[in-house]
């Protein structure tokens, strides 16, 4: 099992920045994937972000540009900086840590969620 504790969620205004931070303990193994997911009222869950414990990136269109992931392997923790914030970006975060285990397939872990808002 994996915990995934997420923390920087907030009110910002338009145009401002937010820095989402999560801490993942438990049974971690050095290959996997770390990132971030949003729901907003009424929607669906959506891919945000991650990051391979080997380095490659991903990011939704949506975001590009503006939103950064990181990671540090050694504390086992991942982070996004949100930059010029839309209130599109309103929503409930979640981290995300996913491994391939052969027999199981993909297994992801996911945090509690924190929320985002942009508003002035």
């Amino acid at each position: 099992q994996v915990q995934l504790v997420e923390s920087g969620g907030g009110l910002v205004q338009p145009g401002g920045s937010l820095r989402l931070s999560c801490a993942a303990s438990g049974s971690i193994t050095s290959r996997n994937t770390m990132g971030w997911y949003r729901q907003a009222p009424g929607k669906e869950r959506e891919f945000v972000a991650s990051m391979h414990s080997g380095g490659y990136t991903n990011y939704a269109d949506s975001v590009k540009g503006r939103f950064t992931i990181s990671r540090d392997n050694t504390k086992n923790t991942a982070s996004l900086q949100m930059n010029s914030l839309k209130s599109e970006d309103t929503a409930v975060y979640y981290c995300n840590y996913n491994i391939f285990r052969l027999g199981d397939g993909m297994i992801n872990y996911w945090g509690q969620g924190t929320q985002v808002t942009v508003s002035s």
